[in-house]
């Protein structure tokens, strides 16, 4: 297979978002004992158009795929935890340890993504100090040292919609630099500070009106 090297290339935003679940697919995949896929193959399971997924693989892997076998599974996760920065580890805050808060902090998938969630903060008196599988969650007005002392830049909110801009405004204060937002609200920031918001209400308004439009044509 004859290698290349795509040094100026620049991944869509589009693109970067399929990235993820090619990356889990083809791990599952390796676990399986397999060796080698193709592009088809992975659009088929994953239910996506092939020329986009060749398309996509191609764009970010060190090597061309061999006719009939496809891609070598090792180097397609090593290119991909490259570009998807799973390769190196990141440290996150967690803020609001309430269920969805709790699911995160314990997911131990983020690892595997180059994410460590090191500990939860809260505002409610009876968390402190609890653990919660191998996480700590400590009071709220410990964060701001935390974040200078240790250097963490990413937060991650999970409180409800009216308490996230405060929480978001102490992050920024402290010196978090990107905010992962599970709240149902959009984040004032200043300029300079990324925000990836997760729009819940939004992914389940799509998924009702896709149903909706199945249902209609199964009249």
């Amino acid at each position: 297979m004859a290698k290349h090297h795509n040094t100026s290339l620049v991944v869509t935003k589009s693109t970067l978002s399929r990235l993820p679940l090619y990356y889990s697919h083809i791990r599952k995949l390796k676990q399986e004992g397999q060796a080698f896929v193709s592009a088809a193959a992975v659009a088929q399971s994953l239910n996506l158009n092939p020329v986009l997924v060749r398309k996509d693989l191609a764009g970010v892997c060190s090597i061309t795929g061999k006719p009939r076998t496809g891609f070598e599974i090792d180097t397609l996760i090593n290119d991909l935890s490259e570009h998807l920065g799973y390769n190196k580890e990141d440290e996150a805050i967690l803020v609001g340890v309430g269920s969805l808060g709790r699911l995160i902090l314990t997911n131990k998938e983020f690892s595997s993504m180059g994410l460590n969630i090191v500990v939860g903060f809260d505002k409610d008196p009876n968390l402190n100090g609890l653990q919660i599988g191998d996480k700590y969650v400590l009071p709220m007005e410990k964060m701001a040292s935390f974040v200078k002392r240790t250097g963490v830049k990413i937060g991650i909110i999970t409180v409800p919609a009216e308490q996230a801009q405060n929480v978001c405004d102490q992050m920024v204060s402290s010196g978090i630099l990107a905010i992962w937002n599970f709240a149902f609200t959009l984040l004032n920031v200043p300029k300079g500070i990324l925000v990836k918001n997760e729009n819940l209400p939004s992914s389940l308004a799509v998924l009702s009106h896709q149903l909706t439009k199945k249902l209609n044509r199964n009249i």
